[in-house]
């Protein structure tokens, strides 16, 4: 699930807020183009609804991501715009504007 919320810093980005129900999970991160994928994952908080959840800074453009669990791929069930990747599965999308 994600939510775009406007930039505090005036720069005209978009904080881009990305959560994932995982209650079951010990472990969450985000990855995609803007992290290097695996290089820079970004850890979620999860939350007492067992709702994982961060917010990262986004220039304009389309951005590419998808989350581990607990090191398992995992889609995220709210994103409807995805792209093939090579390895068989579909990275889902972020437009920023």
């Amino acid at each position: 699930m994600a939510k775009r919320t406007k930039s505090k810093s005036g720069d005209g980005g978009l904080a881009q807020t990305f959560s994932l129900r995982a209650p079951e999970a010990t472990s969450v991160q985000l990855v995609g183009d803007f992290t290097q994928w695996q290089e820079r994952p970004v850890n979620l908080q999860k939350g007492a609804d067992g709702v994982w959840r961060t917010a990262v800074q986004l220039p304009p453009g389309a951005h590419h991501y998808r989350f581990l669990v607990d090191g398992e791929w995992r889609d995220d069930p709210e994103c409807t715009l995805r792209t093939p990747n090579p390895f068989g599965g579909e990275n889902m999308t972020r437009q920023v504007a």
